[in-house]
Parts: C-alpha cells; structure tokens; sequence
C-alpha cells in the first residue's frame, strides 16, 4: 500500500520500487472544476498569473540543490516535492515513484477533451550536473533574478522547461482551459547520469501510467539560434544520437618499471585511444539531418538534395554559416576518450589499464559502430558497454511535427522552425521503449549574442525572463493544439 502524503492541500502518493506495480495508479483529473468553459484549441489559455509563476518556479527549482555527481550521488525529492505540490493545487493527483530512497519522480495526468484521442507525455529532469561556485558570477543555486535574467544552474539544462511546464497547467485550472489529448507530465531523476533511478525506472516498472502515449515532448529544441542572416532559426529536435559509452581494459605482465616489458598495458591502452582519438568516421546521413540540411539550404536560395549523387556536403555546409552546428556533430558516429587509469606506482609496471570513452550512434549505426571499436582496439584491448542507450528518429512530414513549428512560428513569425537530431540524448530513450515517439521541445526565445549550447553544463547558466514568457506562450498553444 502506497504511503500517502499531504502536500500543499494535496494528496500525493508515494510509491517505491517495493510497491507492485499492478497496484501503482496516477490519478487523472479534470483541470479546474467541471462546470467551467474550455477554451477552444488555438486561443489565449494563459493568465497574467502564468508569467509570474514560471519566473518564480524556474527560480525555485534552481535554489533546490539536485546536483547528480553519479553513482547514485544525487537527491531529487525535494525538488519533486516542490512540483508534486503545485500540480496538487491545480487539481491534479501526482504521485512521487522511487527505485532509490531520495531519487523522486513525479507523474500525474490530465484529462483531454478528446477521450478517444492518444496520450502525449511531457517530461522534464529534475537534476543537474554539478557547478563549482568558485567559477560563477553568482551562487549557482540562489535562482537570482537580475536585469531580466533568471540564473543558476538548471535555467536552461531544464528546470526552465520544468517550470513552464507548472506554469501552463496552472493556468489551465484557473481558466478552465483543457488540452485535446489526455497529457501525461512526468518529472524525472537520474537524466544526468544513466536514468536507472528516473526514467529508465518507470518505463521498465510503472509503464501503465503512461497508457496511451504516442508521442512525448522534453528538453532541447524550439529555441532561438541566430544565424547573422536576419531570420531566427527554431531547432526542433526529432532524432538523437544513441548513447554507447564505453570501458576498455588492457591487460599485460607486472613488473619492474626499469626492465624492457613489451606486454605493458598502459602501452596497449594508450595505443588503442590514440586509434580511436584520431579515427575518421564515414559520412552516415539519416533522415532528419538530410531533411535540416534541405531546409537549411533552402533559407539560403540553395536547392539542395544532400543525398544526390555527387552532393559536395561539406561545400553546402560551408554555405550554411553558423546554422551548420545543427548538423555537424550528427553526420557520423563519433568516439571520444575521456578518462584513463592504470598503476599504482611510479616504478611498478601495472598488469591492467583501463579507459573509458563516450561514444555515440546514429540510427542505424550501431553494427558499425561495434566493428570499428573491435578494429581498432586490437587483439591486446578487450572493450565492453559501460551504458548503451538506443539512437531515435522522430517524423518530419507529419501532423505533430507540424503543430510544433506552427506554434513557435505562431509567436515569432520572423522565425523559422526547421528540424535537427541533438548529438548527445535524453529521457525519451527511455520512453521509447514503451513506443513513444520523442521531439525536443522547449520553447525559447533568445536575443542575439546569447550561446544558448555553451550554457549547457557550463558556467553561469542563465535564462531571460522574456524566454520564459515566450516558452509558456509556445508550450500552451502548443500542448492545446497536438
């Protein structure tokens, strides 16, 4: 039986790992009370009250620590307590899952008007990665308000998103406005490291609350890049890279560090990370990199088919200016060194050395990925997953992906949405394995000079108000329109 709690005048349930899942349920709820008029798909939904609160949420979340050092290093409950509460006082029943005491989830869902339309997922992370304070301008947890900026770590890598989130389905309870499709939101752990407590969690455990999703929307896509062509440009994400990350181990004969030893692991590692370190990898064009480069170009006056015989791409790349980021990290797989040990002292030849390198996938790329790691790490370095995540591609051509771009473009008509695959990945991994099909979208727009990318895992992460602003207004038509 399920713990239950009260929260902000809420019932929340509390279930654990220990919990049977058949018992497990999310509670649906009618937004606002039942005798109040819905607005109608497309018009206003927001209140005033909307554009203060995602300020005020995207600042809360921030002061609440939810730094993921990995290895199970990481709290996220008060963080979901945070969000459980506000859902709570807009009508919903969230309950908060656990595999790991500490390490919480929230689902809840609401009800749509359309009940035999499919359920669309919402998710966002609740942690972080870690920031050292002594590198940042401000307290990187103190969510500090200033000349129109809201800063700390989590505004952009995605407590904004979080935020917006409440702050739509708030609004919708106090303006009896309701979405077409029934829309699960979901506030996970464990993004930050290797989802086994957060998302990977509740779709391998709890896939009975998200029944009927299709489709779901996160983090890293609809937000402005300026290109220098006068344009904005919003990169919708519909496709990511697999995770392959990586332990290699080389093995060999201990001895004394002042005699000739030719089987010496360290050599033998080191060899097979300066192979994989320098390696060329072949040009793979998936379907939503070919479709990013045609638009792309087509902004330019160029008409391009990237997949035609005797396409010079790096040619057409090379017109496309600083819109080619959106596809130069996802033409290839890619393989990336990053972390090394072996001995424990300076005279002492180590039997053993290992090495752990991110690797990453296009779709389609896996089977060549792996004969390549086997070439070129030799008969002397054994190599195995540390953590292997699948690679997504989403449609392009397709109703959902329409309604995302009308709906920025709605709110920016200067803009343009094109389509792009993020190079790294998120929680709808996970989620695909239930057949939901993922697109990054988290509406933001930027003034020009603001390196929305460099913000990521960097140094003063910071989000302007008016972004906020903005994402709320995006997400709302959106969300009301899918």
């Amino acid at each position: 039986m399920a713990d239950m709690e009260r929260l902000d005048g809420g019932a929340v349930a509390t279930l654990t790992a220990e919990a049977a899942p058949d018992t497990a349920a999310v509670g649906t709820a009618a937004v606002g009370t039942a005798d109040r008029s819905t607005a109608a798909p497309g018009t206003a939904a927001l209140d005033a009250a909307a554009f203060d609160e995602v300020v005020a949420f995207t600042s809360g979340l921030i002061r609440i620590d939810t730094s993921n050092r990995g290895g199970g290093d990481c709290r996220e409950r008060p963080a979901a307590e945070y969000a459980a509460e506000r859902l709570a006082a807009a009508g919903l029943e969230p309950v908060l899952l656990e595999r790991t005491p500490g390490r919480t989830n929230v689902v809840a869902r609401v009800a749509g008007t359309d009940r035999g339309a499919p359920a669309l997922l919402v998710h966002g992370h609740l942690d972080v990665v870690p920031a050292e304070a002594a590198d940042w301008s401000v307290d990187p947890f103190s969510g500090e308000v200033r000349d129109g900026v809201v800063w700390g770590r989590g505004a952009v890598d995605m407590k904004n998103m979080d935020a917006m989130v409440l702050a739509v389905v708030r609004s919708w309870a106090r303006t009896g406005a309701r979405p077409r499709r029934d829309l699960v939101i979901a506030f996970t752990a464990d993004e930050e490291d290797s989802a086994v407590d957060g998302s990977g969690f509740l779709a391998d455990h709890h896939p009975h609350l998200f029944e009927g999703c299709t489709e779901g929307l996160s983090e890293s896509g609809a937000f402005t890049l300026h290109t220098g062509s006068g344009r904005p440009l919003y990169p919708i994400a519909a496709g990511e890279r697999g995770t392959a990350w990586l332990r290699l181990t080389a093995h060999g004969t201990t001895g004394h560090g002042s005699k000739p030893n030719r089987a010496n692991a360290v050599t033998r590692l080191a060899a097979a990370v300066a192979r994989i370190g320098a390696y060329e990898w072949p040009l793979r064009l998936t379907d939503t990199v070919a479709a990013c480069i045609t638009e792309l170009a087509a902004l330019q006056g160029l008409s391009v088919d990237p997949r035609a015989p005797g396409c010079d791409l790096d040619a057409v790349l090379g017109e496309l200016g600083p819109a080619a980021a959106l596809v130069e990290a996802t033409l290839r797989n890619s393989a990336n060194p990053t972390m090394l040990s072996a001995g424990y002292k300076l005279n002492v030849i180590p039997g053993r050395a290992t090495a752990h390198v991110d690797g990453r996938t296009l779709p389609g790329g896996e089977a060549e990925f792996a004969a390549v790691l086997d070439e070129l790490t030799g008969p002397d370095v054994d190599w195995e997953f540390h953590h292997r995540e699948v690679a997504l591609e989403a449609p392009v051509d397709g109703r959902t992906y329409a309604v995302l771009r009308e709906a920025v473009e709605h709110f920016d008509p200067a803009g343009r949405a094109v389509p792009f695959c993020m190079a790294g990945g998120t929680d709808a991994k996970q989620f695909s394995r239930l057949g939901i099909t993922g697109y990054g979208y988290s509406p933001l727009r930027l003034p020009p000079g603001f390196d929305y990318w460099a913000l990521f895992h960097g140094v003063d992460e910071r989000v302007p108000v008016d972004a906020l602003h903005f994402g709320v207004r995006v997400l709302d038509r959106a969300l009301r329109n899918l």
